[in-house]
């Protein structure tokens, strides 16, 4: 019998998430704008305002969750609450290329689920005060749970990750798991174990080269941000998470520390030995694909993996979650750590027609149908605490239950420069991609994200962030 809901929660530990998930604070900007747009009355039963006939437009990123989710259960919500209130939804896997003409013409949307490889900079957004503050949402009461303000029902660090510049504008609506994911059946039928050392990993390459398997691969193209994090996180388990929060602070040869330049080193080494360069070709579902059919073996990705690939996994196949090996026999986090975080970023725009009703949206997101709903339909464990009892959850999810309770206190935390400084994160996929090909050696590449990462801090026109855990 799969766990509940409750089951896992419990072995999840999500207080845990608090340490990792920290707070932030900033220089050089003045607080964010609350909505532009005219509210009408509060009330205990309409306490953001909402005018109950405005329009409302929602733009989903139908990535690995699609966007039925956002259509059936939140619109829905929404609809139903306000039924004089149209609601447009918007569709697309290109948030940044579609959006960013309206930023700039001054038609925005209200709700923005900016997630996937082409979700816009919100640094820049904040520059032109376009994120909303979102403190009347973390305020107001909850839906699931009317005795508490939003803000306290949500597990812990997932407000404090909300933070740009001290202020909260970004929901991230989702606990999200980062390691290698393989094929359980797999490794059952053939008897073989999941390495834990990087010299096992090596060992399982030649068995998996025999079977005509490639141990590992990640696309190059729409995807290779999936191994900048992997070497990020890789780099975090042989120096510690120091080193990640010094990559997010801009500090001085956070890129050349020895720790990346190990984990660079090691994976460039995977890739030459055991890697297949037409992957370099691939997007991230052709490349799920060959996963699916058995002709990788470990690909690097996040929890939301089984739900994007589910009308494509056949019978045969299992997902489950493995840490990546330790690289190093120092390394100063066990094998066992794992990063945990929180996921698919949502914001309403302060200058949209209608951001008392974005915000309503977002309350209506973390109420206790909107949630558990979403866990339902997406197999995604939302940030919401104590909502979906009784849930029958996937292989998938028992794994990274597992998987997080096996880590404990060692957690790899989440990498903020992603958001911060999206600049430097692209010009990272760039990067990653030239030395994983062999184009470039690992000196160079921690030499070129060094050199980026200082430009960006010399550059007074760039707001910086900094974190202290």
């Amino acid at each position: 019998m799969s766990p509940t809901r409750r089951d896992v929660l419990r072995g999840l530990g999500l207080a845990a998430l608090a340490t990792p998930l920290a707070a932030c604070v900033t220089a050089g900007r003045d607080a964010a704008p609350g909505p532009t747009a005219s509210a009408a009355a509060t009330s205990a039963n309409n306490p953001l305002g909402v005018d109950a006939a405005r329009r409302l437009e929602v733009v989903i990123f139908s990535g690995g969750n699609g966007d039925k989710y956002a259509v059936d259960l939140h619109e829905a919500a929404y609809r139903k609450a306000y039924p004089q209130a149209e609601i447009k939804h918007v569709a697309t896997q290109k948030v940044g290329t579609q959006l960013r003409p309206r930023f700039i013409a001054g038609d925005v949307p209200d709700v923005v689920n900016n997630s996937g490889p082409e979700a816009l900079d919100l640094q820049s957004l904040v520059q032109e005060g376009h994120l909303a503050d979102l403190t009347p949402l973390f305020e107001a009461p909850s839906l699931a749970f009317p005795d508490k303000k939003v803000k306290d029902t949500l597990v812990g660090g997932a407000y404090e990750n909300s933070l740009i510049d001290g202020v909260p504008r970004v929901l991230q609506y989702t606990v999200a798991h980062r390691a290698l994911w393989y094929n359980a059946k797999l490794f059952e039928a053939k008897g073989w174990s999941v390495p834990r050392t990087w010299a096992e990993f090596n060992a399982l390459g030649e068995e998996a080269k025999k079977a005509g398997i490639t141990l590992f691969a990640y696309p190059g193209q729409v995807g290779p941000f999936y191994q900048l994090w992997n070497l990020i996180y890789s780099a975090a388990k042989i120096g510690g998470n120091k080193v990640i929060i010094d990559i997010d602070n801009l500090a001085d040869g956070a890129w050349t520390a020895e720790p990346v330049r190990q984990a660079v080193a090691a994976w460039a080494q995977i890739q030459k030995d055991y890697g297949d360069k037409a992957y370099f070709g691939l997007d991230h579902t052709q490349t799920q694909v060959k996963h699916l059919q058995d002709k990788v073996l470990f690909y690097p990705c996040g929890s939301w993996l089984e739900n994007e690939m589910a009308k494509d996994r056949p019978d045969t196949f299992e997902y489950a979650i493995a840490p990546v090996p330790s690289i190093t026999s120092a390394d100063a986090l066990p094998y066992e750590a794992i990063m945990i975080g929180v996921s698919e970023a949502f914001f309403v725009a302060a200058k949209g027609k209608n951001p008392q009703g974005g915000l309503e949206y977002l309350r209506m997101m973390l109420s206790k149908e909107g949630a558990r709903g979403y866990t339902e339909m997406t197999k995604n464990l939302t940030i919401v605490n104590g909502l979906v009892d009784g849930l029958q959850l996937t292989s998938a999810v028992n794994s990274a239950a597992k998987a997080q309770e096996a880590a404990g206190k060692n957690t790899i935390t989440d990498a903020r420069f992603e958001t911060w400084y999206k600049e430097l994160f692209d010009y990272g996929q760039t990067q990653t991609n030239s030395v994983m090909a062999g184009r470039t050696t690992p000196d160079q590449f921690c030499a070129n994200m060094q050199k980026k990462a200082d430009e960006l801090k010399a550059d007074s026109s760039i707001a910086k962030q900094t974190r202290s855990v």
